[in-house]
Order: C-alpha cells, then structure tokens, then sequence
C-alpha cells in the first residue's frame, strides 16, 4: 500500500507542473499536495487522490458522482484524471483556485 500513495504522489505533481511549483509534504498517513505554499490537493494512505473543493467546483464533483473525504473539503479525482495532464488539469486547476480563495489557516476561532 505505500507504495501505491507514493506512486500516486509522484503521477501528480510531475502531472501538475503546469500549475508552478508542486510538492508533497507527508500528512494524514499519505500526503498533502501544495502549489506555491497552497494545500489543493491529498493523497489517501491508500493512494487514492481526492482534490479541494469549495462552492465554485464541488457541483462538478458532485455532478460526477465523486465522493466526499470525510468532513474535509476534499473530493475523489475521477479515476481517468491519473492518467496525465490533460485529464487531470479540469479538476486542478479548479482544486487550485478552490485553495487560493480558502480562507487563510492560522487562525483558530
């Protein structure tokens, strides 16, 4: 199983190159997934990808019947979306945008 999340990992930030500088940083028993400092996407302790979501993208994730990852604000990438840029740049680029419009973490109520 680790090394499915690191497989996973690895596919997507040499996938998302287009959108700057992508890392991952471990987390959650698999990986977070940054872009300039932004936390868009996570990869599962099972390798699975689930991408950022907020009111301007969730309805796509919706729409294609992609599930919810827990009570975080993060969906399943559409299994095709593993397989490159092209099918992975729709989705995020959106989990990107959905990052930079979060409100700044920091701050606790």
């Amino acid at each position: 199983m680790p090394e499915r999340k690191r497989q996973t990992l690895d596919t997507v930030v040499r996938s998302c190159t287009p959108l700057g500088a992508v890392t991952g940083k471990a987390m959650f028993g698999g990986f977070g997934v940054f872009c300039d400092g932004l936390m868009f996407a996570l990869v599962t302790r099972a390798g699975d990808l689930y991408l950022k979501a907020d009111d301007a993208n969730r309805p796509a994730f919706e729409a294609a019947g992609l599930e919810r990852y827990g009570r975080m604000p993060y969906y399943r990438a559409p299994a095709e979306a593993l397989t490159g840029w092209p099918a992975l740049e729709p989705w995020a680029r959106a989990a990107l945008e959905a990052a930079r419009r979060a409100p700044k973490s920091g701050r606790r109520r």
